[in-house]
């Protein structure tokens, strides 16, 4: 599913392979599980791991950044790439709309749930060639479809960005955004204005140019 001779993923199974080493569960996880198996181009590739950020730092001691370690974030650089690597984790409480207060270390299968959307809950085990999916997610990719994983209204609450993410996953898929997922973006719409302007923008940037790509 992975051209393992392309160097994004080479450096990649370098990660993997050096986090498993190290007795650590490593996965490819989310956008580039789905747009692997929808055949689209990849242009980053984020791993989901065991390992803390702590463990991550120091197995990968002068490569790694710390952009929200609060949150089980780490990125590891290697000469040509820089990757998302984070640490399997469920999220609780978000006050703000956008963050949450609680997070708890976890397994792989907890950590789909916490996830925004089906299609984006997928892993894939380099070692066993395994898509991991705990969520139906390779279902609705075969449905074209959009949907919240778990309860739709309370995906939406606790990030309202959600809300532009699935309209943007719906355009440059050519997806379909599931009835009940559709009927609580609508109901959610309003809670828009709690997310800052520059994340709204960003979010109509991307959809503008992966839409041309």
């Amino acid at each position: 599913m992975f051209d393992m001779r392309d160097p994004l993923f080479r450096d990649a199974g370098a990660l993997v392979a050096r986090l498993r080493a190290a007795g650590h569960a490593a996965l490819l996880a989310g956008g580039c599980v789905r747009d692997a198996l929808l055949g689209r181009e990849i242009k980053d590739v984020d791993i989901a791991t065991s390992a803390r950020p702590e463990e991550v730092a120091r197995l990968f001691a002068g490569q790694t950044l710390a952009v929200g370690q609060a949150f089980g974030v780490m990125i590891v650089r290697t000469e040509s790439h820089a990757f998302e690597v984070a640490t399997f984790r469920a999220e609780a409480d978000y006050r703000d709309g956008r963050h949450p207060t609680i997070v708890r270390y976890a397994d792989a299968a907890a950590d789909a749930q916490r996830r925004d959307f089906t299609i984006n809950g997928l892993f894939y085990d380099l070692e066993r060639e395994t898509v991991l999916d705990f969520v139906e997610g390779r279902r609705d990719l075969q449905r074209r479809l959009v949907r919240a994983i778990g309860d739709p209204a309370k995906r939406f609450a606790e990030d309202r960005l959600r809300l532009l993410r699935g309209v943007r996953f719906a355009a440059v898929l050519d997806f379909a955004i599931e009835p009940a997922t559709a009927a609580a973006a609508r109901d959610a719409a309003a809670g828009l204005g709690a997310v800052s302007a520059e994340r709204i923008g960003a979010e109509f940037t991307r959809l503008l140019l992966e839409a041309r790509s």
